[in-house]
């Protein structure tokens, strides 16, 4: 798929996600990267402002199909799995198959799961596929997931272990809606006169692997490759930082900046579409030192800090 074709494709996408979803310009953009870059994404972030419906509404759009778990803490790694089950009538096991085999999977509230189902969404996440038993199940392309966390509620939740926080492309925070927004919000729901809202299918899910597969035909130059490097050693050097970003983070960085130059219709990434990223990308791939952390430094300042002290590279 050509640049030009991506760039109305998106368009479509964005569109029609909009029909569902007033205002949060950014949250959708930021969603719409994450998957063309073939990355997960994580939404931290209070109930109720609309996580769900951004996630059900790329779903639609997208022409993929879609899957909601509620995490729980008595949930068991089967209950979204899947599991071998006795089949009398053929007279032997047969698998069923969890939530996970779908291509958007919200998992909402996600730090509320046990470990073992964060063990055995992790696997899914990175290999995409599922064991059980002594088999092993691939599951479908694409397999994208959309997780949610409150950061206020910490009663009967468990801490995201962070080889699991650092499987996520991109961490962000939706944010409280504009007055105006909300108005609109009202008012649409008065004459919907349903909860309910029907978002246009505008593409398919063979159209949308073709549009991931066109983000490895975008061209970065070394220099912006330099410069992606540089952002994420200044994580790594400074002085509050425990751990700085892994390469992986140097990794998604990549990506989500490819992605974005397709979405604009170029096949060269720009200094701008790293910029954009730097703070989704790699403040969950940072650890805090305790005493700074105590003073309210998170890896969102961070990330900041790194784009601030590191040089732009002057184009060519």
């Amino acid at each position: 798929m050509k640049a030009v074709e991506a760039r109305a494709l998106a368009e479509k996408i964005r569109g029609a996600v909009r029909t569902a979803v007033v205002g949060r310009v950014q949250a959708v953009e930021t969603i719409l990267t994450g998957l063309i870059a073939d990355g997960h994404i994580l939404i931290e972030d209070l109930p109720g402002l609309g996580k769900t419906l951004m996630a059900k509404s790329f779903a639609q759009a997208l022409g993929l199909e879609f899957q909601r778990v509620q995490f729980t803490a008595d949930l068991l790694p089967h209950d979204i799995t899947g599991g071998e089950i006795l089949d009398a009538a053929k007279g032997g096991f047969e698998f069923r198959r969890g939530p996970l085999f779908t291509n958007v999977l919200l998992a909402d509230e996600i730090n509320r799961a046990p470990p073992k189902v964060q063990s055995a969404l992790l696997e899914a996440m990175q290999e995409h596929q599922v064991t059980s038993e002594r088999s092993t199940y691939p599951l479908p392309q694409p397999f994208l997931v959309i997780a949610t966390e409150n950061p206020i509620e910490l009663e009967g939740t468990y801490p995201l272990p962070e080889a699991q926080i650092d499987r996520f492309l991109l961490r962000f925070r939706v944010g409280y809606p504009e007055p105006e927004e909300e108005r609109t919000i009202l008012a649409r729901r008065r004459a919907r006169k349903e909860d309910s809202v029907e978002v246009p299918q505008v593409t398919d899910a063979a159209s949308f692997r073709a549009l991931q597969l066109a983000v490895e035909s975008v061209e970065i130059d070394p220099s912006i490759v330099g410069y992606i490097v540089d952002l994420v050693r200044a994580t790594r050097d400074d002085p509050r930082v425990e751990v700085g970003a892994s390469p992986r983070g140097a990794l998604a960085l990549q990506k989500v900046s490819r992605a974005r130059a397709l979405l604009s219709g170029r096949d060269f990434v720009l200094p701008d579409d790293v910029k954009v990223f730097v703070e989704s990308a790699l403040s969950h791939r940072v650890i805090v030192k305790p005493e700074p952390w105590i003073r309210g430094v998170r890896g969102e300042a961070v990330a900041r800090s790194a784009l601030e002290r590191t040089p732009v590279p002057k184009a060519r």
